[in-house]
């Protein structure tokens, strides 16, 4: 049996202790968070996050590393968000329709109005062992667990 699948990415921009957010104006998902979105049909993980990037903040990329994933599975269809990390990159910061762009410090994160979620899919992207941030359903509720 196969599923349907929707991939979206998202990147941790580093420039030592600074990092790339977003405050997203989107409803599905506001708040600040790292910038990303949707891969393309027939567009390759590493292609789209770099085109992503390049839309959302105006910065090119280069060498972006897989370092883990968001998933969850609703309305029969598995959902994955490809979490990348780079400290390659050039350009300057331009806002988009997305939302605005900034750099800040990496410790100042948690006292940011964060999208719901960011403070524990940091773990995922900073601690080497975990890999996996999965959400499911217990009746009505969503819950999580950092694997």
């Amino acid at each position: 049996m196969f599923e349907k699948v929707e991939f979206t990415n998202m990147c941790m921009i580093c420039d030592q202790n600074k990092v790339v957010v977003i405050d997203r104006k989107k409803k599905d998902w506001p708040g600040i968070t790292f910038p990303g979105g949707h891969v393309e049909l027939g567009e390759s993980f590493t292609d789209a996050v770099i085109r992503e990037i390049r839309e959302e903040t105006g910065l090119k990329i280069d060498s972006p590393q897989l370092c883990g994933i968001k998933d969850w599975y609703e309305d029969r269809c598995r959902y994955v968000v490809l979490f990348y990390k780079t400290t390659r990159f050039e350009g300057d910061l331009h806002p988009s329709e997305e939302g605005e762009v900034w750099w800040v410090d990496i410790d100042e994160l948690p006292d940011l109005d964060l999208s719901l979620d960011m403070n524990d899919m940091l773990r995922v992207f900073m601690e080497d062992g975990l890999s996996e941030f999965f959400y499911f359903q217990n009746g009505n509720e969503w819950l999580y667990e950092l694997k």
